[in-house]
């Protein structure tokens, strides 16, 4: 696993717009997902000059409940579009292609996500939808890597849980797992939500017998985090219990808001591909 430095608070300069920094653009496409026979929307993020005949490697990032394919994109204060661009012109990451996808995935459109097992079930379906559709989707319309050392997978809350079930399932398809602030739920919880029955095991919680291992697994939080609480490290502690080697870090102060996401994405993206 990669070593690197922590950084426990963005520096102001990466998230502020700045005249002379080339910033990507976004594209707002949907895409069929044979998961729930639909078409379904996807927002992707290319790099400054993004160039149809060289290869990017990919990151996919996942937004919380409620959220969308725009929400982590435009997450209040965060600044995604300048930071992610200040952080290419100034060499602190690759150049990259960002998709932000909708996590929620039903076949009935009247379904809405809610604070109860069967409401946020369909966020457990989307493993399948990026699998099979999503990332097919990405390699067929964008020129993207599709290798496992050039995909990663990034996630808040809800997408941080996502991202780190996502990661432990499928070592095969992301080499790089990162999550923010990750909602309970992987294993049997209950906060002060909801009662989650959890998609694995705590003893499953491991790449032990698997093929791959990420070169990063990186899980953070802020330690006034009144949403998730001590959930992200209940993550750590079973990692570690496990045996799953990772790297663990607390944003001091910070809430369950944009503080926390942008030192994640500071350092995460430092270290991906």
């Amino acid at each position: 696993m990669k070593e690197f430095k922590i950084t426990e608070f963005c520096p102001e300069h990466i998230y502020e717009a700045k005249e002379g920094v080339a910033y990507g653009t976004v594209e707002v496409r949907t895409y069929f997902s044979t998961t729930v026979n639909m078409e379904r929307k996807v927002s992707v993020l290319l790099p400054a000059g993004y160039d149809k005949n060289v290869k990017y490697p990919v990151l996919y990032l996942q937004h919380g409940i409620f959220g969308d394919e725009s929400t982590l994109l435009y997450h209040e204060n965060v600044n995604m579009i300048e930071l992610i661009g200040n952080m290419m012109a100034e060499g602190l990451m690759k150049e990259a292609v960002v998709v932000f996808p909708s996590m929620y995935v039903t076949s009935d459109p009247e379904m809405k996500p809610a604070f109860h097992a069967d409401a946020v079930e369909p966020y457990d379906n989307f493993i399948f939808d990026l699998t099979a559709d999503l990332m097919p989707f990405i390699r067929e319309n964008y020129s993207v890597y599709d290798d496992r050392m050039h995909q990663a997978i990034g996630g808040f809350s809800l997408g941080g849980r996502q991202t780190l079930y996502v990661g432990l399932m499928r070592p095969d398809l992301f080499a790089y797992v990162g999550a923010v602030a990750p909602a309970p739920g992987i294993v049997p919880a209950k906060d002060w939500a909801m009662e989650h029955p959890g998609q694995m095991k705590p003893e499953e919680v491991t790449f032990s017998g698997k093929e791959y291992k990420p070169e990063v697994l990186l899980v953070c939080c802020g330690t006034k985090d009144g949403s998730v609480g001590k959930f992200p490290e209940e993550y750590h502690n079973l990692f570690d219990q496990n045996g799953v080697e990772h790297r663990w870090y607390e944003i001091t102060d910070a809430e369950h808001n944009y503080v926390a996401i942008r030192s994640f994405l500071y350092n995460y993206l430092q270290v991906i591909f």
